[in-house]
């Protein structure tokens, strides 16, 4: 048994997504056999995301009948030198945006990184809401962040994600009112000197809208995929619209977008309701070629649960924590997507020099 042997075996393992085996993609980086074991260096690039999970377990079967024990690890080439990397330490940074405000974008975001932490992943969550930090609110965070002696910030913690907000450090009536630069140093300050330690996901809440503080993020964060949240409605689509075209400008990668406050299910009698009309999320998601990550029913338990501290996502018994389990399924699967399909094209690219 010798490298060529484990690559003849890996080349039965397709990947789901990119449609080929993970051979020929190139998502195979090393190969080391021993007389006792296989080491297998994979280009994967979304930890625990369902899809790059399964293409694991496929590995380990494809190599079960060797008769040695199998060593998997991941790297990814992410096109970017670590030391210019602004947080070496965070494989994927997902921001979650809107066009506009009271589409329900921090329920979303918070939602996410639970959901992702739910998964076994390492996760932070990032309120760059700066004018209207609510997300310490929707976790129940009751501690703020530490200082170390360096001036360092120690970020808290609640189910299991790294907190940051400006919420945290102002009053509990304190009106933010700030000019752009104000905020655009605030926010820096607040990314560079907190410790996020290493990191699977980093989920930024950005301001609604598409003005200067989510281009000083997009210009300064090495952001890995977006987000885009939306409401059925037309006024809430064409804002989404603005927020997508904001994202192709600075060559952002859109992990896609998805519909908030669908369909209301009337609780006594049954009926469903479409309060915010229906279907245009999925309809705008088509008209663009965007990736559609789900529909959230519009459910009066959600806006208890951000009252109350509690993530939907973390019900197993109801509906709507499913439909946001979903969506967090299908937003790591595609930033999965996103970092194997450039790792292959790259390797490709450079093959054919």
């Amino acid at each position: 048994m010798n490298e060529a042997d484990v690559r003849e075996l890996l080349g039965g393992v397709q990947d789901p997504d990119l449609r080929d085996d993970i051979v020929s993609l190139g998502l195979v980086n090393e190969v080391e056999v021993t007389d006792d074991e296989i080491r297998v260096d994979l280009a994967l690039g979304a930890p625990y995301s369902p899809n790059e999970t399964a293409i694991a377990a496929d590995v380990r079967e494809a190599l079960s009948e060797t008769g040695r024990e199998v060593d998997l690890t991941a790297s990814i080439d992410r096109g970017v030198d670590p030391e210019e990397q602004v947080l070496p330490g965070v494989k994927n940074i997902i921001a979650v945006a809107s066009g506009k405000g009271g589409v329900g974008k921090s329920t979303l975001a918070v939602n996410l990184a639970a959901g992702l932490s739910e998964m076994s992943a390492r996760v932070g969550l990032f309120d760059a809401d700066v004018y209207g930090p609510n997300v310490p609110r929707m976790v129940n965070a009751d501690e703020h962040p530490q200082a170390t002696e360096d001036d360092e910030i120690i970020p808290p913690e609640k189910f299991g994600i790294k907190l940051m907000s400006m919420d945290f450090l102002l009053g509990e009536d304190d009106p933010v009112i700030w000019r752009g630069p104000m905020v655009d140093s605030v926010l820096t300050q607040l990314w560079e000197d907190v410790i996020w330690g290493s990191l699977d996901y980093m989920v930024i809440d950005l301001p609604p809208g598409t003005g200067d503080t989510q281009l000083t993020m997009l210009q300064s964060v090495p952001v890995t995929g977006a987000v885009i949240v939306t409401t059925p409605q037309d006024v809430a689509l064409d804002d989404a619209r603005k927020g997508l075209e904001m994202f192709g400008r600075h060559e952002t990668p859109v992990l896609g977008l998805v519909e908030n406050m669908s369909t209301f299910t009337c609780p006594d009698c049954g009926s469903q309701h479409d309060i915010f009309d229906s279907g245009g999320g999925r309809e705008f998601s088509e008209e663009t070629d965007l990736p559609f990550l789900g529909e959230i029913p519009l459910d009066p338990a959600v806006r208890e649960g951000g009252d109350s501290g509690t993530p939907m996502v973390l019900d197993e018994d109801s509906k709507t924590g499913e439909a946001f389990r979903e969506f967090v399924h299908r937003t790591a699967i595609n930033q999965g997507i996103i970092h194997r399909k450039r790792h292959s094209d790259r390797l490709a690219a450079r093959q054919s020099q």
